[in-house]
């Protein structure tokens, strides 16, 4: 199933004028059919799902402790 940039719009709750700005930008994937830009909604919800999930794993990348290295002498 494909949507155009005004249901994706609404799908997201963002603007059209956004949706096709980052179509541009090359961060939605999106197909032109002579008319107006395409997506396709499930590639979409693939993608989004992968980039929540990336999202994720840097937070907890970010709140992991340094580990103390073995390698630090003590200078004194």
């Amino acid at each position: 199933m494909y949507l155009t940039t005004k249901e994706l719009a609404a799908y997201l709750e963002m603007s059209e004028q956004l949706i096709l700005q980052l179509i541009y930008e090359n961060k939605i994937k999106a197909v032109y059919d002579g008319q107006q830009y395409i997506v396709n909604k499930e590639q979409f919800n693939q993608h989004l799902k992968q980039v929540e999930k990336m999202k994720q794993l840097l937070e907890e990348w970010k709140i992991e402790p340094i580990p103390e290295s073995y390698d630090v002498k003590d200078e004194d």
